[in-house]
């Protein structure tokens, strides 16, 4: 057996996969044919539910489905207003994972997921929260530094995994994420006690992938500096940052902001009905880019390991190219 395999052999066994390298849920781009590509290739393919209703999460859960008879998991939002509606879909289904993201889970949502049989995995941007959650009862958890793309917390990947592995990594699978793009990055964490990894960045420019030629231009074009944090315009808008390609979408986000933040002064709107503004802007400006093409007033939500991205290629071929990679730094 490859050093490789005995390194994530936790993490593949815990997720049901070859390899321990899960798909980060994009909304948009990780559906029903990504998904299930990545999971046919032996690694661990999330869809990502976002904002969608329960009529179509059944939809995509039914494709994907259609398209591999491997384990993939669902990601589930925590504050969806459906939330309990949504579980019930992937009990349905049988879904063995279910990946919480977007803070703590509300009251009896955790029990629902472990009542239908499925493992849960948290999102966990510090240790306390960290420890919080395995009191709490969940199965994994994933460790995401700000390198990542999309909505992001403060903490650089390389910190998290510092300060978080040795304390848990004994008690709990976890799984590092953010900045991740190459094998050499996978050993090190895996060395340090991880039990696999999740890339999201890496698997945009994939052929199985269904974001727009233009989408994925920009992903082969753009370099780290390139992918930068959103602003927060007003203390009373505590927008979580998200990380996107620098373009026109970005300033119109700005914009956004202050215009949401006069309705707020104004009082036209509550804070929940502010925040919930700011939210759908995210998810239709991403739709725009991802689906139509629009990459001047889209968002172009990418990690900083976009530089590393340079060619459309198979899912396989990327994954095989990690395990390469990772065994290579391993020996």
């Amino acid at each position: 057996m490859p050093n490789i395999d005995i390194l994530m052999k936790r993490g593949a066994e815990f997720l049901g996969c070859e390899s321990a390298i899960m798909c980060g849920a994009m909304s948009w781009v990780s559906e029903r044919n990504l998904v299930s590509a990545i999971s046919n290739a032996g690694g661990f393919g999330v869809i990502a539910c976002g904002a969608m209703t329960t009529e179509l999460l059944d939809i995509e859960i039914t494709e994907t489905k259609k398209r591999t008879n491997k384990a993939f998991g669902v990601n589930l939002i925590t504050m969806h207003p459906d939330l309990f509606d949504l579980i019930a879909v992937c009990a349905k289904h049988k879904i063995s994972h279910v990946v919480m993201a977007g803070g703590l889970p509300p009251k009896g949502s955790l029990e629902a997921i472990k009542e239908m049989g499925a493992k849960v995995i948290a999102f966990a941007p510090a240790l306390a929260l960290a420890k919080k959650f395995i009191r709490s009862g969940v199965d994994a958890l994933v460790i995401e530094g700000m390198e990542a793309g999309g909505h992001i917390g403060p903490v650089s990947t390389s910190v998290l995994a510092q300060e978080i592995l040795p304390e848990i990594a004994e008690q709990i699978p976890i799984f590092v994420a953010g900045g991740i793009a190459r094998g050499s990055a996978i050993a090190a964490y895996l060395e340090m006690g991880a039990a696999g990894v999740q890339l999201g960045t890496r698997f945009v420019c994939a052929h199985e992938s269904i974001a727009h030629p233009n989408f994925k231009k920009a992903f082969i074009r753009g370099n780290a500096r390139d992918a930068v944090a959103s602003v927060q315009i007003d203390p009373r808008l505590p927008v979580i940052p998200v990380r996107a390609l620098k373009n026109k979408g970005t300033e119109e986000f700005t914009a956004k902001q202050r215009d949401v933040a006069t309705l707020l002064d104004e009082g036209k709107v509550d804070m929940k009905e502010a925040q919930l503004q700011i939210e759908h802007f995210w998810a239709g400006a991403l739709r725009k880019a991802v689906i139509d093409g629009d990459v001047e007033n889209g968002s172009i939500m990418a990690g900083q390991s976009v530089g590393m991205v340079k060619a459309e290629e198979s899912v396989a071929d990327i994954i095989a190219a990690l395990r390469r990679e990772t065994q290579a730094a391993i020996a």
